[in-house]
């Protein structure tokens, strides 16, 4: 029996432009597993708020939402004879730092790095102030930010705190905590202002699959 020789078949255009598809489903789909860890790692938590401290006022604030408070802040007012003074100061909880040096607390500007390199202390005074005058960075300023270190199962994390303060007159201070934020990735720093990490809009498109691909393809 001849035997007949057939020349090899061509596929159609559209049936490789399926059979691509699904490969770049497929791929795209293990892709995703990975992505998905990686966002979970790979996340910061930010918190919005508005919160006003005022005389003899306190916060505590609680970065991770734990029911465990990672700092306080605290207004200090009181006179004597002579004259009064009113008093920001930050209060971390046993274990955790707040940025700063000499018993002073920094006011930190938009986008400065908060991480191991940075000096951390205890209690610390953010401003103080009478009819003496004012002592501290905290004086007269918006949108400045506190930076912290806190503990997170025994881990150091990173984070900050937004704060605006003014100074009345006559030893009145009214501080306002706007939000919050920190890494949830032990010893990765944060940058002050940073509401979301540098790679989640990327690794979201990725969990998506083929479908957020081919998106961006387009775009």
């Amino acid at each position: 029996m001849k035997r007949l020789n057939r020349a090899p078949s061509q596929l159609s255009k559209s049936l490789r432009s399926q059979l691509n598809a699904y490969a770049l489903a497929a791929s795209a789909a293990g892709v995703s597993l990975l992505a998905l860890a990686q966002a979970s790692e790979a996340k910061i938590i930010y918190t919005k708020t508005h919160h006003i401290i005022g005389r003899s006022g306190r916060y505590k604030v609680d970065l991770n939402h734990d029911q465990i408070g990672d700092l306080t802040l605290v207004n200090t007012y009181g006179c004597n004879t002579d004259y009064c003074v009113d008093a920001l100061s930050a209060f971390p909880s046993s274990g955790n730092g707040v940025e700063g040096k000499y018993g002073l607390a920094y006011a930190l500007l938009p986008g400065a790095k908060i991480g191991p390199k940075q000096s951390f202390t205890g209690q610390v005074m953010a401003l103080s102030s009478s009819s003496f005058g004012t002592f501290g960075q905290w004086f007269n300023v918006s949108n400045r930010y506190l930076g912290l270190k806190f503990n997170i199962k025994g881990k150091a994390h990173y984070g900050w705190l937004r704060m605006s303060v003014r100074v009345l007159g006559h030893a009145k201070m009214i501080t306002t905590l706007s939000g919050y934020a920190y890494e949830t990735i032990p010893n990765k720093p944060i940058i002050a202002g940073q509401t979301h990490g540098n790679d989640e809009p990327a690794l979201g498109r990725l969990a998506q699959g083929a479908s957020g691909v081919a998106v961006r393809q387009e775009q």
